[in-house]
């Protein structure tokens, strides 16, 4: 244990704090950067917390880690936390106040503009600081064709896993250095796509990934774009339906127990296996075959909630033996919603 004087300042204390724990059982990075900022900036952590409690009243429910690193973008135009001790006072408060505007605009842009109501549906929550720069060096000034683009380029970005790839607060520098040097959603797109290659999905893509894939999560919003219902209650697939028995659920076309023994578990939980449905009708259907549960719902519902999902009704696919030819047909059906959903590039 060290005893510290007490002549020490608070300051030379919270030095010492992030001296110490940046080795042995390390703590965060932001929270080591929140210890340097509220010495500084006295009672701060409250007003920090206040608007994290905003933004979880809209749906989007973050790490306070997360609004730091916004801070530190808007003051800084990067986002490592290095730099956040040579900070003032004055400029931690100037940048917070700039750093709110900016993720209230983009919530607002992925809710209005791309139909992401939750932060689960996002491959990494640093999207919301690109957009959150984006929007205030346009003094949250948009044309149509500027919206346009950078829908195109969050889904995109969002669907390929942009910031999930290698490091991702180098990744992160990049775009906002992009931004700040006056850059525009194409110079966004062309990073992108040499950090990826092609941008649109193709059905190989596709193979072997599974529900922690960032393409399932841009599955779910394609889906719902085009329409998908409960096969039952013909309720629109969302995340937020109340009552456990309209919960969205994702329901393994195939069951697990009809394939066991046929295929590996990683087959079984291939995402062209999945579909979204309520918690009621998932536990109807429950282990049977979809040669059995499909055909009476096709006459019930009609076709339209399948196509929506991009899943094969044709009988001969439905049947354990040809499971590998479903996956491959239901992998092309999706990629052709996922591009359509995705839509063209930048102008």
């Amino acid at each position: 244990m060290d005893i510290l004087e007490k002549s020490l300042s608070y300051e030379e204390v919270t030095e010492i704090f992030v001296r110490v724990n940046s080795l042995g059982s390390k703590l965060r990075s932001s929270d080591l950067a929140l210890a340097q900022i509220t010495a500084k900036w006295r009672n701060s952590l409250r007003i920090f917390q206040d608007f994290q409690t905003q933004c979880a009243k809209t749906g989007f429910e973050l790490d306070l880690g997360l609004h730091l690193k916004n801070l530190i973008a808007f003051a800084t135009g990067q986002s490592q936390f290095r730099t956040v001790g040579n900070l003032s006072v004055q400029k931690l408060q100037e940048s917070w106040n700039d750093s709110c505007r900016g993720m209230e605009f983009a919530l607002n842009f992925l809710k209005s503009n791309v139909g992401v109501e939750s932060p689960t549906l996002l491959s990494s929550p640093f999207l919301l600081i690109t957009l959150a720069i984006y929007g205030h060096k346009r003094q949250y000034k948009l044309s149509p064709d500027q919206g346009t683009n950078l829908r195109y380029w969050v889904i995109t970005a969002n669907a390929k896993g942009r910031y999930s790839r290698g490091s991702s607060e180098s990744l992160l520098d990049q775009d906002l250095s992009i931004i700040n040097q006056g850059g525009d959603v194409k110079d966004l797109v062309e990073r992108l796509q040499q950090q990826v290659g092609r941008l649109d999905i193709t059905p190989q893509e596709l193979e072997g990934r599974n529900q922690r894939s960032a393409l399932f999560k841009t599955m779910f919003l394609a889906f719902r774009h085009s329409g998908a219902k409960d096969w039952q209650s013909n309720l629109t697939i969302a995340l937020d339906h109340s009552g456990h028995q309209h919960q969205l659920q994702f329901h393994h076309i195939f069951p697990k127990a009809i394939l066991h023994g046929h295929v590996t578990g990683r087959e079984t939980d291939d995402i062209a296996n999945l579909a979204f449905i309520g918690g009621r009708t998932n536990r109807q259907i429950s282990d049977k075959i979809p040669s059995d549960y499909l055909p009476p719902l096709l006459i019930k519902v009609g076709e339209s909630p399948f196509t929506a999902q991009g899943i094969p009704t044709n009988t001969p696919l439905l049947t354990v033996d040809n499971y590998k030819g479903f996956l491959a047909e239901r992998r092309r059906l999706i990629a052709s919603i996922l591009n359509s959903f995705i839509g063209s590039s930048v102008n």
